[in-house]
């Protein structure tokens, strides 16, 4: 019988909790990360596992590794359910932690980008569609297998989750990372990935790359005032991918369908 436990905690403790509570055949499943609103989770089930979060099956590697994303706004609990090689099942209650998130007021802003005329939507539409297909990729590489390191330096000047009014009127909530630095400062790969989409000027976010990092996992850096690497094309982490352009760079980790918080997958500090 698949028991179930409801957490709020990280990995370290819900593995021990597992192995106290289940049999050696079942200390497969590893988790590190959070329930939390913007949260990730990078888990391991082992070879020939199964798993399903709620009635959806999340994409496994051939040794285990998968990594499930919560939305900002996303609450009450999930259910990750597990099923081994041996058909062993067990499940656990993920209950998705509230965060709570900053109201910023952005005024002075140029009236065509608060309010973009028809032929403005237009082009923002052709490039949203660019933009998802290049977060459509799914396969089962794990290249975030070594963490993420900050990919620039520079002030923290936008946080995930915060709300934007702008010129008065509220907007979506913003899902990236903002660092302020010189235009030119380098912007490098936080993990291994493959890029995906490379464009020099889109209406909203200026230069623009997304680099995937498997799962469905990726991440997007913008406002770049030169990109240095084109479609197609695998990155380590670390090499110099782009500079920083108009005095910030936004940076943003989405998995599968949910935008995450990328700080809470960088290690290393700016």
């Amino acid at each position: 019988m698949a028991r179930s436990w409801s957490i709020r905690i990280a990995a370290a403790a819900l593995a021990a909790l597992f192995s106290a509570a289940v049999g050696a055949e079942a200390r497969d499943l590893h988790l590190e990360g959070e329930a939390i609103q913007g949260g990730l989770i990078f888990g391991n089930a082992g070879p020939g596992s199964s798993v399903f979060l709620d009635e959806t099956e999340i994409m496994v590697a051939p040794g285990g590794r998968f990594v499930i994303g919560f939305d900002r706004d996303e609450t009450g609990e999930r259910i990750l359910r597990v099923r081994y090689a041996n058909g062993h099942e067990e499940s656990v209650t993920l209950a998705v932690a509230p965060r709570e998130f900053a109201i910023e007021h952005v005024d002075g802003l140029p009236p065509r980008t608060v309010t973009p005329d028809p032929e403005a939507l237009e082009r923002i539409r052709a490039e949203a569609a660019l933009v998802s297909a290049a977060r459509a990729r799914r396969d089962d590489r794990t290249d975030y297998e070594q963490g993420f390191d900050w990919p620039a330096g520079g002030r923290i000047s936008g946080v995930y989750g915060s709300q934007r009014i702008l010129n008065g009127e509220p907007r979506r909530p913003h899902y990236g990372l903002d660092i302020a630095a010189p235009t030119g400062s380098p912007v490098h790969a936080p993990a291994d990935g493959v890029v995906t989409l490379v464009h020099p000027d889109m209406y909203f976010s200026g230069g623009t790359i997304v680099l995937d990092h498997g799962q469905g996992l990726s991440s997007s850096f913008l406002h770049l005032s030169r990109t240095l690497v084109e479609a197609g094309m695998t990155v380590r982490k670390g090499d110099l991918i782009a500079e920083i352009g108009a005095t910030w760079a936004v940076l943003y980790l989405r998995s599968t369908c949910q935008q995450v918080n990328l700080s809470r997958c960088l290690r290393s500090t700016i």
